[in-house]
């Protein structure tokens, strides 16, 4: 005889993926509203992405309980996930806007550039809001799919370009990011982080072998999201041959989901000496190279990608460090890094 199995409500929680299903939802409206309205203004496009991520930042901020595990322990409520979701939201409230001036590049006239926008934020929110390596990517590949195709609809030689490198380093990286999770799999059992931390750190991070490979494709799957040296080469070319628009949007979003998958990930074995080294290096590295190569750049947006990746080198020393006060400084330094870059951007966009 089968065996039947309930699920109960409360495990399901479906109220904490709602800031998620409010983006998709807005996506999928402005479609359905494109069929219906076949020459609709693209203000109105506008007016709907912006209304549907100010009611997703406004969910998460009045209604969002913190400390809680919801949707069968996929996602979590902690403070890295409300931040990270705020960042990314408040940063596409203010660059949204600038698809409203006076440069009529065509791509802000099809509705699917909105839709493919909110379904980009909805990938990155769930990649800051789970401690799950599954969940992390489906978010990742969810926003990654998204990005490239907002890329190429600018439909430029160099966008052409742009979009092709960064989809062949982004299917590396998920690649990397698929990899490491296996092997993290084989040796503990699990793919949420607090379980794989309690296996490892019980047995002494052994089998080293695949602890070792792990975290190595780790750091090249995040370090490609990051846009940390050498991981980096993808970053001038998607920045020069997308509009400043996106390419705003660009340095702060999946950046700062990044870093929140990192410090999940890294603050399991930043304790472990040559972990810690590499990403010693690593750090040192990018705060100081694409600040020497950004000094003969000839075209705008080009340095202001190497000026980001900089940037995130800084960030990123926070992950290395650890502790809640290197975690809230990171936290700040993003968030005005979000209003710097948007005013940067925002000025080359109208000039």
């Amino acid at each position: 005889m089968l065996e039947t199995f309930s699920i109960p409500l409360e495990s399901l929680n479906i109220f904490s993926i709602f800031p998620m299903l409010i983006t998709i939802v807005g996506g999928l409206l402005i479609l359905v509203v494109d069929m219906c309205l076949k020459n609709a203004n693209k203000q109105l496009y506008t007016m709907l992405t912006i209304l549907f991520l100010g009611l997703s930042l406004g969910y998460i901020t009045f209604f969002s309980i913190n400390g809680e595990r919801a949707f069968f322990d996929l996602i979590a409520i902690d403070g890295f996930s409300l931040l990270g979701q705020m960042i990314i939201l408040v940063s596409a409230i203010l660059f949204v806007p600038l698809t409203l001036s006076y440069n009529r590049f065509h791509e802000f006239a099809y509705p699917e550039y909105y839709a493919l926008f909110l379904f980009m934020c909805a990938g990155f929110q769930f990649m800051v809001s789970s401690d799950h390596l599954i969940v992390i990517f489906l978010g990742l590949e969810t926003a990654s799919l998204a990005l490239y195709t907002l890329i190429a609809i600018h439909n430029r030689a160099t966008a052409f370009e742009a979009a092709i490198k960064y989809f062949t380093m982004g299917s590396l990286s998920a690649g990397c990011f698929a990899f490491g999770s296996m092997l993290f799999y084989a040796a503990s059992g699990h793919l949420d982080l607090e379980g794989i931390r309690n296996v490892l750190e019980a047995h002494d991070y052994e089998p080293f072998y695949l602890v070792l490979s792990g975290v190595v494709f780790f750091i090249a799957s995040i370090g490609f999201k990051a846009s940390l040296v050498p991981f980096h080469t993808w970053t001038p070319d998607v920045y020069e041959g997308s509009n400043s628009f996106l390419a705003g949007f660009m340095s702060i979003a999946p950046k700062i989901a990044a870093l929140v998958v990192a410090i999940r990930i890294f603050s399991i074995f930043v304790e472990i000496i040559w972990v810690h080294s590499v990403l010693y290096l690593l750090i040192v590295i990018t705060m100081t190279l694409p600040n020497l190569v950004a000094l003969v750049q000839k075209d705008v947006k080009r340095m202001l990608a190497y000026s980001s990746i900089s940037h995130a080198g800084f960030a990123f020393s926070a992950v290395l460090i650890g502790g809640m006060q290197a975690y809230s400084a990171l936290f700040l330094y993003w968030i005005l890094f979000l209003f710097t870059n948007l005013g940067i951007f925002a000025m080359l966009w109208i000039s």
